[in-house]
């Protein structure tokens, strides 16, 4: 601890101690009071066009007590869902975070590849599903492939970007010390790049619902999903089952949101970006 600094007069003055940033706490009216307000504004405007116009919502009552008498056939559905979601944003996920990796060491793979990720993200999904349902089949796969493409390119920009964004002092550090470009990359890249890559995970676990909906909306053959259920309900005007759907689809974005956002906050509790002011 640093000596009191001595004064003109004689009396000493102890240096001033920065205080850290206080979080505000979950409880506190300022944290959840907006968002209450904003969902019962909602609720009631959803409420008022339900009852003047029945054949385009439906009662939120209607919603929930579907919800409550056919809780197997939803969770069921969730979960054939879930599933395909998860599987795809770990084959996606997983494979641009490798090709990032080879891409941030080998410039000439980065200068080769790059292109393509490019004009695969640009090319719609959709078009290229039944092609994959002729290639793969009925089942899953084509689901899986079709998730794992939406969600391949945000994490590979991310991660690339991560990797290079090292500090040239910091660079030339390692440098200086003689580290191999094993030690450079997982005692400097990989760590510096967390950031980057938990951002995009933030966007691709909810994109994956997404991606996971769009496939069973368009693949031939789907018997089994939320998307197939809204698609069915749609057909036959069942519109409590579709907005019951969206719902659990609602629910399933938000968890797989805030699984992430506790990751990130348990992995990155040193970075800036968790250092929230009050």
């Amino acid at each position: 601890m640093a000596a009191p600094a001595p004064t003109r007069d004689g009396a000493s003055v102890r240096p001033a101690v920065p205080r850290r940033p206080r979080r505000s706490l979950p409880l506190h009216p300022r944290v959840w009071l907006p968002t209450t307000v904003l969902v019962v504004i909602l609720g009631v405007a959803w409420s008022v066009i339900a009852d003047a116009h029945p054949y385009i919502l439906p009662r939120l009552s209607e919603v929930g007590w579907t919800l409550v008498d056919e809780p197997l056939l939803f969770l069921e559905n969730t979960w054939s869902t879930l599933q395909i979601a998860l599987t795809g944003v770990a084959s996606g996920a997983g494979s641009a975070f490798l090709l990032a990796l080879l891409m941030s060491e080998i410039s000439m793979v980065r200068r080769a590849l790059m292109p393509l990720a490019v004009v695969l993200n640009v090319t719609p999904v959709i078009a290229i599903t039944p092609a994959l349902v002729v290639a793969f089949g009925f089942g899953m796969t084509p689901k899986v492939v079709v998730t794992a493409i939406i969600t391949f390119f945000p994490v590979l920009i991310n991660v690339t970007t991560g990797l290079r964004s090292i500090p040239t002092p910091v660079l030339h550090v390692f440098e200086t010390l003689h580290a191999s470009r094993t030690e450079v990359l997982f005692r400097l890249r990989i760590p510096s790049s967390l950031p980057y890559t938990l951002a995009a995970l933030r966007v691709v676990f909810p994109l994956s619902v997404v991606g996971a909906v769009v496939a069973e909306f368009v693949a031939a053959g789907s018997s089994g999903g939320l998307g197939t259920m809204i698609r069915n309900s749609a057909a036959t005007a069942r519109l409590d089952h579709v907005y019951a759907a969206i719902a659990c689809l609602a629910a399933m974005g938000v968890l797989l949101l805030v699984l992430v956002t506790v990751v990130e906050r348990r992995l990155l509790f040193w970075h800036e970006s968790q250092q929230t002011p009050s």
